[in-house]
């Protein structure tokens, strides 16, 4: 659920109109509800009851400071994918300490650093990553905690772009590889081993692909704890997903009853890597009409919101919910929404029954907190969003909208 709603006709954040916001803000911008975040990561972290388990928000969903501090205050870890994600959390207060490090292509530099900020432990997903490690802890006088993402070849069933967990993937380590390289790294004084790790994907629908995973990874947990490793941390990987138009995704509580009930009698603390269900429907981009063209194939209706603030329709044809920041009645059209970029992939919202709006008219583009800031750019030279944090019926910028000089800041003619 999310605290976007219709008040006498006017769509609101919380308490607030987003049309208040982006008449003294401007647009495009995105508007993100605390309520909403709040909500969704305490049910998720609830879901587990009692067993011990860790949630870990994934930042690269989205990594806005005002974001990462709320989560960090109501006790949330976070998986991590970068230095400079690791850089974010410590400047959002949030403690390295429950900080897990992913990704295929960690740098020396950036292991260092995690390191020395007392990260809880690294996935590895790879034995030449493995060796690194190994020699950056050494040189350090540490040990490294790592646990191996193992990739169990199971079909998330989701889009082939964010689907992680099949053998062609370049994430993780062959499920039937993983026994000989925990093997190998008792012998690298630089590591310690504490936990095995996998994650299939994102935006995934069916608990089905989760269990068959699980109940992989946890038969590998048990074996390698029967042969003497001390293990202690057993990483779900996230990839629960949230509805854009008609799915129906598992309730984290339906998710994590197929989690137990798969690894549940390993004995493992349960780490898991929340990002979309946790911010996806608390955010939302606002944009302002510019134009209306009709050609013989198409209505359009040209915004001022584009593929650079929001990537994910250009880049995995994925819907947005279309809502106008004031309701009026009149007969419906179908038109696309495009955005001002010289792409012909600039498409927001494709074929969408909608009144005609009016130039200047406001709509929002629902479900955007997940992967929408965080993959924007200043393609074409565009400056990216603001973005506004709504607390009931108070609100605040938490990133001021980019100025053209920023554009060019670092560079030399």
């Amino acid at each position: 659920m999310n605290h976007f709603t219709y008040r006498k006709r006017v769509l609101h954040a919380e308490e607030v109109p987003l049309s208040a916001i982006a008449d003294a803000v401007g647009t495009p911008v995105y508007v993100y509800s605390t309520a909403t975040l709040r909500r969704h990561f305490r049910v998720v972290t609830e879901a587990f009851g009692s067993h011990p388990h860790l949630v870990c928000y994934a930042v690269k969903a989205n990594s806005t400071l005002a974001v990462l501090k709320l989560l960090a205050d109501e006790g949330s870890g976070f998986d991590i994918v970068s230095g400079g994600e690791l850089a974010r959390v410590k400047a959002a207060g949030g403690k390295p300490g429950k900080v897990v490090f992913a990704g295929v292509g960690k740098t020396a530099d950036e292991m260092a650093q995690a390191l020395d900020a007392g990260i809880l432990f690294f996935n590895v997903e790879s034995p030449e990553e493995l060796e690194l490690l190994d020699a950056v802890a050494r040189s350090k006088g540490k040990r490294a905690p790592f646990a191996i993402r193992v990739n169990p070849n199971v079909d998330a069933g989701t889009h082939r772009h964010i689907s992680t967990g099949l053998k062609t993937s370049k994430f993780g380590v062959p499920f039937e590889e993983a026994m000989a390289l925990y093997t190998r790294a008792r012998k690298m004084k630089g590591l310690e081993a504490v936990g095995v790790d996998c994650h299939i994907g994102s935006q995934i629908t069916r608990t089905a692909p989760f269990k068959a995973a699980l109940s992989k990874v946890g038969g590998l947990y048990k074996e390698l704890k029967a042969k003497g490793h001390a293990l202690r941390y057993l990483d779900i990987g996230g990839g629960l997903g949230i509805t854009y138009t008609s799915e129906t995704p598992p309730s984290p509580e339906e998710y994590a009853r197929a989690a137990l009930s798969a690894v549940g009698d390993t004995g493992a603390t349960l780490i898991f890597e929340p990002g979309r269900v946790l911010v996806g429907n608390a955010g939302l981009l606002v944009t302002r009409v510019l134009f209306r063209k009709k050609t013989p194939a198409r209505h359009f209706v040209v915004v001022d919101a584009g593929m650079n603030d929001l990537m994910r329709p250009a880049l995995y044809d994925a819907h947005h919910g279309l809502q106008p920041l004031v309701q009026r009645r009149g007969q419906e059209v179908e038109v696309d929404v495009v955005g001002p970029v010289c792409e012909s992939t600039d498409v927001l919202a494709r074929q969408r029954k909608v009144v005609l709006p009016k130039q200047g008219e406001l709509y929002a583009l629902m479900s955007a907190g997940a992967y929408g800031m965080s993959m924007a750019s200043t393609y074409n030279s565009r400056p990216r969003p603001a973005e506004v944090l709504v607390d009931g019926d108070a609100w605040r910028v938490v990133r001021e909208r980019e100025s053209v000089e920023d554009l060019w800041r670092g560079e030399r003619p």
